[in-house]
Formats: C-alpha cells, structure tokens, sequence
C-alpha cells in the first residue's frame, strides 16, 4: 500500500531554493562543516567535522538549544527508541521520527514539513538526501521495511515517479540508511526469520526510476571467486552472510563502494558448512556503479560467533596511500589499503583451538593484526573475576555465585569454539569474549585528519554457551544453548553489572601512521557503585563525532551522558545528563545564525547543543 503523502510547508522562497540543484554548493558546505550531508558526515564515513567554534576552553558552556519529540502521535504507539544521526543539508535538517520523516529548522527545531506514514513506521536510523539535477528536485529517500520510498526534499510529498507510486518494494527488508551517489541508491538486507535464500545481497537502485541497476551475490555462485568455500551444495538458500550495516562508505575517487558482511546463519553451527564460506564476514569493494567486485578481506573464516563487521570502514590516508580501518564484532581492527584489500600492518594467520562438535569443522586459523591490539577484551581466566575492590562486596559475591553456578568455564582466548554437551549432559560452558554481542559494533570507526588517530568504542560483555544435540524434526543436528541470562553479568539492585573486572566500555585511539593504541580510556559510570570505583565504563554499540577544535563526542553508553573527550589524550572536559539513553552517533554543524551546533538522539526525543549567545 502506498504511503500518506499528506505534508505542511513554510516558505514559497525555502521551496524554490530547495527545489535548485546545487551539487557544488553542497560540496564546499559539507567540506566547511556547515553541513552534514552523510549519516557519518561524508561518504568517506569519518564522521569528523572541520568546525572549531565548540573548543576546548568554552565546551563547558554548552548548554540546550531546543528538542523536538521524536515520539508517534499515537499515544498508544510503541516510543521511538531512535538510533537515528540527522543530516543538514541546504540549511535544513532531516530526520525520521516514529511515525513520519520530517523537515526541521536546524536553528529553531520548528517542522517545515511533515511526511506522515499512514502504515508501517521509518527505519530509526536516518534518512538519505539526493541533491537532484537540471530535470530533477532533490530528494529524501527513506527505507519502511520492504519499502524504499522517495520524497520531494522541498515539500516532503512523494516522488511519483519513483518505482510505484513513489516507492519500491526491496523484497529483503533494509532498516537503515540508504546510501546515495551519483545516481545509484545502495541498500542492505536484514534477516528475517523464515526467508528463503539470497538475503544477504547488497543492492543498487536507479535515483530516479527505482529500478533495480544491481545486485551483488553475498553467497557466491557456481563459476564465480569464492564458490568453492561452501562445501557440496551448502550454499544453496544459504541465509545470513547479509549487509545489515546502518550505513555505506563510499571512495568516491575510485568509485569503490564497501559492503561489510555478517555471518551465515545458523551461525552457532558449521558442520554442514565446511570452509571459509565466503563472503561471509568479509569486507568487500565493489564498483558502486555496477556491482562488480574489486577485493575482498574475510575477518573470520567459517564464523561460529556472530561477529561480522557490523560497520562499514572509515577511509583515510596514511601518507600517500589510500587506506581505511574497519571493525569487527570480534573485537579486532584491520587497517587496509583500500585500493587492494591487503593489510597495511601486519596481520598473520594464528592457529585457534578446535571444536569437539562432531562434524564441525572449525578453521585451524583465524587472521589476527600483530600491532594493533584488539579494540575489546577477547580471553578470560579466572584472575579475572572482579573482586570487592573492584567494584563492591555486593556485586563480587553475586559474581561468584554465577561462576559457581555456570559449571566447568572454558575460555581459550579468542575465538573459542562452543563447547560440546553429548545428549545434554556434562556441565561444560564457553565463556566467549567478546560475547554475542560484540567488542565494537554499529556505529562505526571515527578519523581524525589532525591527529591522524582512529577512534573505536567498544563493550566488554561476555556470552555463556555451549552445543547440544538438537531436537528432532530441526534443521540441524547440533544446535547452541545458553543458560539464562547468557551474560556474564550478575543482578546487583536496580541493575545488572558484568563480572570480569572493568573497564566494561572503552574508547581507543589508534595511531594510523603506526597502527599502535595512542591511548585507552574507560568512558562511562556506574553510579550505583561506592564513590572512587564508579569509573567502570559502560557498554555501548554507538560510535563518536570528531571535530577539528580536538574535541570528540560521544553519547554511547547507557549512563545516559553526552561527553566531550580531547582527541589526543582522552581526557574529559564536559558531560551532560539526556532525558534517556543516546544510542546514536552524535553530528554537528554551523546554523544560520553563525553558531555551531551539537545533535544526539536521545531515544525519544532529538537534543541540540550550542554556546550561549
């Protein structure tokens, strides 16, 4: 069905001025930091800002400009619970609310206009802007599920033209943000339960037309490079190996776009997969204009965790050569040129401990960087139970008492298979860390260009498991388990608070020029611990904004605090408490009115920053 097309606009002149192609002006506004035109500020995904007005000896000042709910009008409705990072562009900002997309006076927060969903509700994630041509007005493209859906940017009213009746049906759902260039609209896949076969594909649309231009086969087909990775004919319906990313990155010098790849699904068991299965937790260039493949780089071979590269890569140089870092669930960095794929520093092939699930076939190795260490804890040994000095005599009994219930823990560094259970029985538990949920996850790698320094925020929760004969009548013979709850984390009050000494979130910087960690920080609290060890970090799966006044955000952490770091040393110089958890990476840009501005979503309702005036 097609979507309510109904929308209220201010200002005949703001429409025309709109309805203008200025691709050029665009450009040198992203470049000058007035704008942020990407979900990451630029198709390179550095998600830095040149602006310098917000610095180091006024930060302290900041202070609440305006907010805008981000709440349904339907009382009764589910809240928005937003992941979603803005864009500004032309002076105006864009953003998906719970159940509309909207227009909204950067300055103010007051709606231009309002695209009202009449079924279904936006991906909370963000929405794309495509600048137009001499035929054609810019435009807002949004993703609804299946539902690829085109707006006029002036007016928020439907593109007609655009697939049926200003939307396309992907088929494979994508719930976040479209990536445009040029002319090509790139979309991921998301998974879900019960769909059959090729999910896992990328895709490329035509701007103007919807139609499809691309697809690129995740799982590779008979005849082509990587085929021979799934054994027999585990390939065919395979699902998973999917780009769920939030969003792309593009080399737009090169016309390479990268698509990160999860894992295949089952992901707990392989044995009917033997192989690396490419391209499954992979990297991999493409040309953005036709889907052709250039390289790819496989984090994991023959993934039985889950941790895919769930970001795509940010791209930087590192001298004269073309160079980008991307992250992975499992807790490593990879710096790569992104001409070839090839590491820039060092990463050998290490031998990993094998599965005693009959018939698993785990890979003997798995490649690990030997500068760069790993952006999150990836081992445990008993040492590394918190104690009463720790953190509090409270939280360490509760601990032991989950060790003392979890059974015989095995842990043999990173990549530790799950452990096998015959007929249910023993009491063996893996205890994998990082857990399901990953070191870093969704939002990404920041760059730095006056520091040369990379940024990663990543989480320290691990995961109990173990494998177990499957029921009859499954899919597969084999399949995981885990006690409840999986986390290694114990009830203490109000909360639950892992049980391996923290920190329990951390932010790196990692020299580019040498691929060595700059410096680590803990970034978060844990105020129901005594006073002197509340600085525990907090986990978190948002990224961080990087401005050039050596400043950088970060709003990640479910302390529900907005911070601003020094780039170069990690030191904190302001913090402010949201109304609710900022689960979204944090952008910026320059208003009309000559001020600097700060965003972040602060899950139902969007929060602006600035300087007093």
């Amino acid at each position: 069905m097609p979507l309510h097309r109904s929308a209220t606009v201010i200002g005949s002149i703001l429409l025309w001025a709109l309805a203008v192609p200025v691709v050029a002006q665009q450009a040198d506004a992203i470049s000058s930091g007035t704008e942020w035109g990407q979900y990451r500020g630029n198709l390179a995904g550095t998600g830095f800002s040149p602006l310098d007005q917000i610095n180091q000896d006024n930060v302290a000042d900041l202070q609440v400009a305006w907010s805008y709910s981000l709440r349904s009008e339907d009382e009764n409705a589910r809240g928005p619970n937003s992941q979603a990072t803005p864009i500004v562009v032309n002076g105006i900002m864009y953003v998906p609310a719970g159940d509309r997309v909207v227009a909204l006076d950067p300055v103010s927060g007051q709606e231009i206009w309002r695209h009202q969903l009449s079924e279904g509700t936006p991906s909370r994630r963000g929405v794309s802007y495509w600048p137009g041509d001499s035929s054609h007005n810019p435009r807002i493209l949004f993703t609804s599920s299946r539902r690829l859906v085109s707006l006029d940017a002036a007016t928020g009213s439907i593109v007609s033209e655009f697939g049926q009746s200003g939307e396309i049906d992907m088929i494979i759902p994508y719930n976040s943000v479209p990536m445009v260039y040029d002319n090509i609209i790139v979309v991921g896949a998301n998974t879900p339960r019960g769909a059959i076969g090729g999910i896992g594909n990328a895709r490329g649309f035509d701007v103007l037309s919807g139609e499809k231009v691309w697809e690129f086969n995740s799982v590779p087909q008979p005849g082509s490079l990587g085929h021979e990775t799934w054994e027999g004919d585990s390939w065919i319906g395979r699902l998973g190996a999917n780009a769920w990313p939030f969003y792309f990155t593009v080399d737009a010098e090169r016309d390479l776009l990268f698509i990160p790849l999860a894992s295949p699904i089952p992901f707990g068991y392989g044995g009917d997969r033997a192989g690396n299965n490419l391209f499954a937790n992979s990297l991999v260039a493409v040309d953005i204009h036709s889907g052709e493949y250039k390289w790819h780089f496989q984090t994991i071979h023959h993934d039985l965790w889950d941790h895919d590269p769930p970001a795509p890569p940010s791209l930087f140089n590192i001298g004269d050569t073309p160079a980008l870092g991307v992250t992975t669930k499992s807790g490593y960095l990879y710096i790569l040129n992104r001409e070839t794929g090839e590491p820039i520093y060092d990463v050998e092939e290490r031998a990993m401990p094998a599965s005693d699930v009959p018939g698993e076939e785990t890979s003997p190795t798995q490649p690990i960087p030997s500068i760069t260490p790993p952006m999150a804890r990836v081992s445990y040994s008993p040492s590394d139970l918190v104690t009463a000095a720790d953190t509090s005599a409270e939280h360490a009994a509760a601990c032991a008492e989950v060790v003392a219930n979890a059974g015989q823990i095995i842990n043999q560094g990173a990549f530790t298979p799950w452990t096998y259970r015959p007929a249910g029985s023993g009491d063996n538990t893996t205890l994998l860390f990082p857990g399901l949920v990953g070191g870093p996850n969704w939002g990404g790698a920041a760059f730095d260009p006056n520091s040369e320094y990379l940024f990663v925020f990543a989480a320290n929760i691990g995961t109990f498991g173990w494998m177990e004969e499957a029921e009859d009548g499954a899919d597969y013979p084999f399949q995981r388990r885990s006690p409840r709850p999986a986390s290694f984390d114990a009830q203490v009050g109000d909360m639950r608070l892992p049980c391996q000494k923290p920190p329990w979130g951390t932010l790196s910087a990692v020299d580019t020029t040498t691929g060595e960690i700059a410096w680590r920080q803990a970034v978060g609290v844990t105020e129901s611990l005594p006073e002197g060890r509340q600085n525990t970090g907090r986990p978190g799966r948002a990224a961080v904004l990087v401005t050039a006044s050596d400043l950088l955000f970060i709003a990640a952490t479910d302390d529900n605090r907005l911070r601003a770091l020094d780039t170069r040393t990690g030191n904190q110089y302001w913090e402010v408490l949201l109304p609710a958890r900022g689960n979204a990476n944090p952008m910026t840009y320059l208003g009309s009115d000559g001020n600097q501005y700060i965003v972040i979503s602060a899950t139902d309702d969007l929060m602006t920053f600035r300087l007093p005036n």
